[in-house]
């Protein structure tokens, strides 16, 4: 399985390595304010799309953050559970205390 996953790897960066060289020519991006960035398309292709995949994960961030505090609290709320499973448990096994002597 690993050998078809690099077999795979290998042809998808040959594509894209491919893609790269027959996209070369120079391209001007217009900004707001006459602001203008020039650079080979692929560069640009891949600085944007690098861009968009940082911002996908810091927007993820908050939700990856709260599910791992939940986990966190789930974690030492079932090792709260287990801890009174087990002195029950323990309770259980011991003999019965005898009770008080009363004297009337």
């Amino acid at each position: 399985m690993k050998i078809l996953f690099r077999i795979l790897a290998v042809i998808l960066f040959v594509i894209f390595f491919g893609f790269a060289l027959k996209n070369t020519q120079e391209v001007a991006l217009q900004f707001f304010m006459g602001y203008e960035l020039r650079g080979p398309l692929v560069l640009l292709l891949l600085g944007f799309f690098a861009c968009g995949a940082v911002l996908g994960v810091l927007a993820m961030a908050p939700t990856v953050f709260r599910y791992r505090r939940e986990a966190a609290r789930l974690k030492k709320t079932i090792t709260t559970i287990e801890q009174n499973v087990q002195a029950d448990a323990l309770a259980r096994t011991q003999p019965p205390q005898p009770d008080g002597v009363t004297h009337y």
